[in-house]
């Protein structure tokens, strides 16, 4: 039986307890159904899973004993900042979800010239809130223990000020991504929104170094471009290898 993984901001440490909040004593409780001397695995985020065992579950939150720290996760091949422009609903939460499992080391949502979903004050925050816990539970099912940032959401031109180099995905490109040269450690890698990015934004990052590349003959969706792109990356420099 495969043991669950959850996610908590609070410290970890082999040989003390720790108390879960509400939202963890709901899905360890009602979902999970798991009882008191039952085990589960806990991360923080910061790259090592804990074994740990439940003492008690109720509608206060769950208390659990870490008995051990487990292997630590590795360090990624290649860092892949990735900048993607906002999409609707059920679009963004899936290319995050699949980023996520994919390696990606950090995301930041972009608000492009044609972006359709304009988020403001309060729906900006429970919208970053929604996606964060998105990446969390994609950490949780994917065997990750490094929780990959998830920035505020940015302006195009704020996220490539000082950005410079990096990989412009584009169906026009000339040049296929395999023939690009093996970018070091860490890359940033854009794909615009719904119906592209404009020609005025793919100049500014041109002109702010990144390079133009294609995937393919066909012209990929916003929510499969970043997973096909990923998926390459990791299998020419990354953890694919």
């Amino acid at each position: 039986m495969r043991t669950s993984r959850i996610f908590t901001d609070l410290p970890l440490s082999p040989g003390t307890e720790a108390e879960l909040g509400e939202a963890a004593a709901r899905y360890i409780g009602q979902v999970l159904r798991l009882r008191p001397g039952q085990s589960l695995v806990l991360f923080d985020g910061s790259g090592v899973d804990h074994e740990a065992r439940l003492i008690r579950c109720d509608r206060r939150g769950c208390r659990v004993q870490l008995i051990r720290a487990l292997a630590t996760e590795p360090q990624p091949q290649i860092r892949v900042h990735l900048g993607i422009g906002i999409s609707r609903g059920e679009r963004m939460d899936y290319a995050i979800q699949k980023s996520v499992e994919l390696g990606v080391a950090a995301i930041t949502p972009l608000f492009t010239a044609r972006g359709v979903v304009r988020l403001k004050a309060e729906r900006l925050q429970k919208r970053i809130a929604h996606w964060q816990g998105v990446v969390v539970s994609a950490c949780e099912q994917s065997g990750r223990s490094r929780l990959p940032a998830l920035n505020p959401p940015l302006e195009l031109a704020d996220w490539l000020h000082g950005r410079t180099q990096g990989l412009l995905l584009h169906h026009g490109a000339e040049r296929p991504l395999a023939e690009c040269p093996h970018p070091g450690d860490a890359l940033n890698l854009l794909i615009g929104p719904e119906g592209g990015l404009q020609g005025s934004e793919r100049e500014a990052a041109l002109a702010g170094g990144f390079a133009a590349v294609r995937l393919g003959p066909r012209i990929l969706r916003t929510e499969t471009a970043p997973l096909a792109a990923l998926a390459a990356i990791q299998t020419l420099w990354g953890d694919f290898r």
